[in-house]
Parts: C-alpha cells; structure tokens; sequence
C-alpha cells in the first residue's frame, strides 16, 4: 500500500529548499530582503531581483512538490522524503539528489553534522533503516548491508573510503553495467555496516569527508568542489517465507 501511494504522488519528485543567510554573506536579514522566498503553501517560490534603480523587478514563481523555507528544520526535510527508505526497505531502487550552485547547503542537507538537530538526511535514513531492521529480524528477515562513498571531479570517480586514502588517487574506477543490468564501479570499497552503529556511521561521513575535494568560495570558506554518491547496498532473505 506504501509504494502504491508513493506512485500514485509521483515516482519523481522535485523539492527546493532555501537557507538562510549566513555571516560570510555580509547580509543584514534585518534591512535587507531576500531575492528568493517560499510562499506560504508549502510548494511555491518567487524571485525577485533588486534593479539599479533600486526598485524590483517583477516576481517570477514556480512550483514544485514541496519547498523548504530558510527556517525549516533538518527534520522537517527528512520527514518529507522519508518514504523514500521506507521504498528502499521495500525493495525498490532509490535515489535522492541534491543539486544546487555552490555553497547553497547540499552537503548540509544530505550530511548535516554532530548527532543532533543538525543531522542531516543520509544519516537520519541509516538510523531509521535500523529500527525498519529491528522489527523485520523478529518476524525472521536477516539482513546485509554495506555503503560505498565515491566521489566525481574532475571527470574522475575517486573511492572515498579507500584505506587509508591511498585508493582515493592510485586505483582506476570505471562505470560498467552487468548482465542483469545493475551498474556498478570497479575497484570499490564496500564497507560492511551496522546501521544502528551510530558512531560506525559517524566515522563513514568523517572519512569521506576528510577525502573530498574542497576549496575555498566567496560563498563558503570550505566548499565540497565536486559530486558524491553515497550508496547503501542491502539485501534482505527470509528462509521462512
């Protein structure tokens, strides 16, 4: 029933959400007024740009499936696409994308940091993959389950959770697909993991991150410069059913 609802409310669905302004934006939120704003319904969005005269120009609106304002929570976000791993458990392929221009939070949002309210969506989905694990192996279900980090720049695939790093720059990885159509990366590092081991978790972020590409942007002193792909590879049997 889950998953005919998710169809039924689209297999593919688009959500923005916008931040707040930080200090390194050099931004007064008092006295000034964002170009970008979510309306009130939850789904829509307007930009309106300042013009030299120092009027604006007309709003120009969109719309999409939801759309985060700049105080909405991490977990109000993770509420939202929560279905999504429950998809996932289900069995079905899942993919959550985060796009936007650099330092606009996409690392944020997927990641977020410490084990609080600022947990962002990828571990927030291994600790509900955890309880969903918890309630299954009563009823007979054994699981396995390990993630790969990669990482895109630069028109390379690098492993992030090489040991050591010594795998992030030495071995060649390349995009194949098998026989029954599954794509995969060579030469990966599967990490087998323990999804109610928070600190294991904790220690696969601080581990990717520590690889990735970054420099410095006049929007983030520290930005992500390329795309990572964090992957949870499970399978599920039962011998009793």
């Amino acid at each position: 029933m889950h998953n005919h609802i998710a169809e039924l409310r689209g297999n593919v669905r688009v959500f923005t959400r916008v931040r707040p302004f930080l200090p390194n934006d050099n931004v007064d939120p008092e006295t000034e007024q964002a170009a970008v704003r979510v309306k009130t319904d939850g789904v829509g969005l307007s930009l309106q740009r300042p013009l030299d005269d120092g009027t604006l120009e007309a709003p120009q609106t969109f719309s999409y499936d939801c759309a985060f304002g700049p105080t909405v929570g991490q977990d109000k976000v993770f509420e939202e696409v929560s279905e999504f791993v429950q998809s996932a458990l289900d069995g079905y392929s899942v993919c959550l994308f985060a796009y936007g221009q650099t330092g606009s939070g996409k690392t944020h949002t997927m990641q977020g940091s410490g084990a609080g309210p600022m947990r962002g969506i990828i571990p927030r989905a291994m600790e509900q993959v955890a309880e969903y694990k918890g309630r299954m192996e009563g009823q007979g279900w054994q699981y396995r389950m390990s993630v790969t980090f990669l990482e895109i720049y630069n028109e390379k695939v690098r492993d992030l959770l090489g040991q050591d790093g010594e795998d992030v720059e030495e071995n060649r990885h390349e995009i194949k697909r098998d026989a029954s159509g599954y794509t995969y990366v060579t030469n990966t590092v599967y990490v087998p993991v323990d999804p109610a081991d928070q600190q294991q978790i904790d220690e696969i972020m601080s581990t990717a991150a520590r690889f990735r590409t970054v420099g410095r942007t006049d929007m983030n002193a520290r930005s992500s410069r390329s795309h990572s792909i964090f992957t949870l590879h499970l399978t599920a049997e039962n011998e009793t059913e």
